[in-house]
């Protein structure tokens, strides 16, 4: 039974310079923890009748194709529930909210598509007829590479845009939006800024008060008030969301990762990578060798 009020945050390592990651593997179960991400997601599951979908405040039970897009900041889950099957084929593509220029999303030709990124803040769940009609696209995708890639992910949200047969999941109250913080302010722009180009360089509070011009004191209380969380949590976040990345696509140790993060101390490295990740770096990248492909777009 899965803990409803505990909610992750899970921070995807996806640049400004990428268009999408997917994440295709095969798997014996479905449990994964109640979390949210900038990212909007399209999420295919093959084989696990009688799992449990939370999507927002919706709870209900998957069928034997599952082809669900989750909306950026919105919570959701799968949890194994009544399922039994051992073999299960999962693809998961993420990309950012900002992969549809707002100007472009205007055209005409792009207008069922801004509507399917609008409806996505509700979770789309999509008929067995959608998800049967784009499976084949999605089994292929994981071995397109570069633009034609792009092409094919464009294709496939088309194609579901296009698609009657759908049912929205979340109510439409907003209460099931994990509430995030447009920066709105120069001042911690240009503090985040910093944080995401120097992240693997010693960096403390005084460095990033001087930045925001303002005395250690008042930047606390003024960056926390702004993002909800403390400079240091933020600063963490965003070393081990680059840390994921190095542990996915490269070959380095997890102490050369650990440097290369801005971490100089390995317990310290564990420690944080734990409390965001629910597992130790060494278990993040078993897992992504062993039971599946990532690749970042």
């Amino acid at each position: 039974m899965h803990n409803p009020t505990k909610i992750l945050k899970e921070i995807i390592p996806l640049t400004q310079n990428d268009c999408f990651t997917i994440f295709a593997r095969e798997k014996q179960s479905v449990d994964y923890p109640l979390h949210y991400h900038e990212e909007i997601e399209l999420n295919f599951i093959m084989n696990a009748p009688k799992a449990r979908r939370v999507i927002g405040d919706h709870m209900g039970e998957t069928d034997n194709l599952e082809l669900v897009l989750i909306g950026s900041n919105l919570q959701h889950g799968w949890f194994n529930h009544q399922c039994t099957s051992k073999e299960i084929t999962e693809i998961t593509i993420q990309f950012h909210p900002d992969l549809f220029d707002d100007n472009l999303l205007k055209r005409n030709q792009l207008s069922y598509i801004k509507n399917l990124l609008q409806l996505s803040s509700r979770g789309i769940l999509f008929s067995k007829q959608t998800a049967s009609a784009v499976k084949p696209l999605l089994l292929k995708l994981p071995q397109k590479q570069g633009f034609e890639s792009v092409l094919e992910l464009f294709t496939i949200l088309h194609q579901l845009s296009t698609s009657k047969n759908y049912r929205l999941l979340a109510s439409n109250n907003n209460l099931h939006k994990i509430k995030t913080n447009n920066y709105g302010n120069s001042r911690l722009e240009a503090v985040m800024e910093y944080l995401n180009n120097h992240f693997h360089q010693p960096i403390n509070l005084a460095d990033i008060a001087n930045i925001a011009a303002m005395t250690e004191v008042s930047f606390s209380r003024f960056f926390k008030n702004r993002t909800g969380q403390t400079f240091i949590d933020t600063l963490n976040e965003i070393r081990i969301g680059h840390a994921a990345r190095l542990l996915i696509e490269t070959n380095l140790s997890i102490n050369e990762i650990a440097d290369k993060c801005g971490y100089n101390n390995m317990s310290n490295f564990n420690r944080a990578f734990k409390k965001r990740k629910q597992c130790t770096p060494k278990e993040f990248r078993e897992t992504y060798t062993d039971f599946g492909t990532k690749m970042f777009i």
